[in-house]
């Protein structure tokens, strides 16, 4: 195939220009919606390749990737054939993040070269710091597991790592950055020593996690909010599950919702999220469902009554607890988020 080839959307997809999209500090705009890549431990990368253009074909143009997901080349191939039916490079919106190895100078550039070869790109749209701690994991550890070189968040060490994300906004690699679980007291810090402010902020929102202080946070310091997990992350890693989790897709409000509208409760998560005023970045490799997700954002909204149905089911479960970044022994997963307000001290 070659440019000159107009892609088609599929008969049943949707029209890209009807997506709603979000506007970056930068003028950039981004899709309100976009294909989450991380397959968890349930797909490989050639299935997620496969999604990434069946995505494409009903009107996706959004892929939030990362390095530590193991199948970016995979989706530089789907990209390659993406563009090569006709969809041009400015019509993609491609996100990918610096995983925790490979934080501070020299290996954060280093990181990002290797992230535009692998997608086959010149440039990404977003590049995100994926944690603000610099621990290390393997693939498929158990919850129990620990970097021996595990370090808390220090505030110095993170801001030589986003002195390169602001390199990589010079050379043109890059055009916009941004953080990833986060909270607040650090972004407060980031905002004050940034001299290119974070454009987003990806972090878990869902039905009954909606983390209304953070969001407020964010959204009043012009950064865009990216929610992951945004229908509970029922394919999430099992060490990240505990007994007290709740499932967003069973809750009577959500349920009710779907039964009205006559579809999946998933598409009532994303479409809350998405009228909630936040980028959502749902997973699937399942043509029927992420077509069906994408089309509930061109058909009738959540009434303001269901929004606000919706508001009161936050029940603060956090799904993705992120054990296995701790640092010290004795510590629980609550460490990670500063959940006093101030940020956990060595």
């Amino acid at each position: 195939m070659t440019n000159n080839v107009s892609f088609q959307i599929a008969p049943d997809g949707v029209d890209p220009s009807l997506i709603p999209a979000k506007t970056l500090p930068t003028g950039a705009r981004i899709p309100a919606i976009g294909l989450g890549t991380f397959g968890s431990d349930k797909y490989s990368p050639a299935e997620i390749a496969d999604a990434v253009v069946g995505a494409a074909e009903v009107g996706y143009r959004h892929f939030d990737c990362a390095s530590v997901y193991g199948n970016e080349a995979q989706i530089g191939r789907a990209l390659q054939t993406i563009m090569d039916a006709g969809v041009k490079r400015e019509d993609l919106w491609i996100t990918s993040k610096v995983w925790n190895d490979m934080h501070g100078p020299g290996r954060t550039i280093e990181s990002c070269q290797k992230t535009l070869a692998d997608l086959g790109l010149k440039y990404l749209d977003l590049y995100l710091i994926h944690w603000p701690f610099p621990n290390y994991h393997a693939t498929g550890v158990s919850v129990d597991s620990r970097d021996p070189n595990a370090k808390p968040y220090l505030h110095d060490a993170y801001m030589k790592t986003w002195r390169q994300m602001e390199a990589l906004v010079e050379e043109g690699l890059v055009r916009a950055i941004g953080t990833s679980n986060m909270t607040i007291p650090k972004l407060e810090l980031v905002l004050r020593d940034a001299t290119i402010k974070p454009a987003v902020n990806e972090m878990e929102i869902h039905p009954h996690f909606q983390q209304q202080a953070l969001y407020k946070f964010v959204v009043d310091h012009g950064i865009i909010p990216i929610g992951y997990s945004p229908i509970g992350s029922p394919s999430r890693p099992m060490r990240d599950r505990t007994p007290e989790d709740t499932v967003d897709m069973d809750d009577p409000v959500i349920v009710r919702i779907a039964d009205r509208l006559n579809v999946h409760p998933a598409v009532v998560c994303v479409k809350w999220a998405v009228q909630h005023g936040h980028v959502s970045i749902p997973f699937s490799v399942k043509r029927p469902q992420y077509l069906s997700t994408l089309k509930s954002l061109v058909s009738e909204p959540l009434t303001a009554q269901e929004m606000a149905a919706i508001a009161s089911i936050d029940k603060n479960n956090r799904l993705v607890k992120g054990q296995v970044f701790l640092w010290k022994a004795g510590q629980t997963w609550e460490a990670l988020w500063d959940l006093d307000g101030a940020i956990t001290p060595p």
